[in-house]
């Protein structure tokens, strides 16, 4: 009798072959790299063949990959059907919505996600928003994990399947002892020493990719700070600079300038609400998302 398949692996299959990453497809499903390594390898041996190639270069399908990947890919939308119309049918009427945020995330946004669900009119069955603020790793891992109906997080990371909508931005701003006068440029940035935070709610992947993206010629400083509030007070000491979003200023007096992009215009943070599309109360998500959607000043 034919071994029969996991559908963790076959779900890690398709997370590899649309990041392109070992790495990013671990992220996108909130495990460890060697975990999904592990789930393919036992994949593909029940398969009998590779998958995958790894290079230098990065991640790339077989021939035997290329032929597979589209069946993978019918057989998981098949599956997701049938679980998402038992959910349907089996779901109560849904009293509460489970939101995740980042610490990132400026608490006026927070308050808006509250209004957009309690000021709806009146329903057969009140709904209530229940808040949970983590870290990025703990709120992408819940959500995959059911225990999360939709996170509002940075726009850093990938996370196939799951649907998106950009709900808000805005300026970063460089903090530091002595600050020139207008806006930083990201030209300006070369040779100075940045201080970063732990990279738990998603402001020093930004940083990270921008650098990687653009190459900038900058230095980590060697500690971390852990608060917004320390970031900008060991700017301010002189220590090195500090990038943030505006709303984190905690001293609006603080010598800080806004940073240009390489094209002349401000450069932004961008804000997300991400849900699974499948989920029983899909709707309802897609309407908060709606809700949430920030007007551009």
């Amino acid at each position: 009798m034919a071994e029969r398949l996991s559908t963790e692996g076959l779900r890690y299959a398709r997370a590899v072959a649309e990041t392109g990453s070992f790495s990013a497809a671990a992220r996108s499903y909130g495990v460890t790299q060697p975990a999904l390594s592990n789930g393919i390898a036992k994949l593909e041996a029940s398969l009998g063949e590779k998958l995958f190639e790894r290079s230098p270069r990065g991640v790339a399908l077989t021939a035997f990959g290329d032929a597979l990947l589209p069946r993978i890919e019918k057989a998981l939308r098949s599956l997701d059907d049938v679980h998402a119309e038992a959910a349907r049918w089996n779901a109560p009427s849904p009293e509460t919505i489970r939101v995740g945020v980042s610490p990132l995330i400026d608490p006026k946004l927070v308050a808006s996600a509250y209004r957009a669900v309690c000021d709806q009119p009146e329903q057969d069955v009140r709904m209530q928003l229940v808040l949970r603020e983590a870290n990025m790793g703990e709120l992408r891992a819940a959500l995959v994990d059911g225990e999360l109906d939709i996170i509002v997080v940075p726009s850093v990371e990938p996370m196939p399947r799951y649907e998106h909508r950009v709900i808000d931005s805005e300026p970063l701003v460089l903090v530091e002892r002595r600050a020139g006068s207008g806006p930083a440029r990201l030209e300006d940035f070369a040779g100075k020493q940045l201080i970063l935070l732990p990279d738990t709610c998603g402001l020093t992947a930004f940083t990270r990719s921008l650098i990687r993206e653009h190459e900038l010629a900058v230095t980590a400083y060697p500690g971390e700070a852990a608060t917004y509030r320390v970031l900008e007070e060991w700017s301010q000491l002189g220590l090195g600079s500090a990038m943030l979003p505006k709303s984190k200023l905690a001293a609006p007096d603080a010598t800080h300038r806004e940073v240009l992009d390489t094209d002349g215009t401000v450069l932004e943070i961008f804000y997300e609400a991400i849900w699974d599309p499948s989920s029983p109360i899909a709707g309802e998500l897609t309407d908060l998302a709606g809700r949430l959607v920030q007007p551009r000043s």
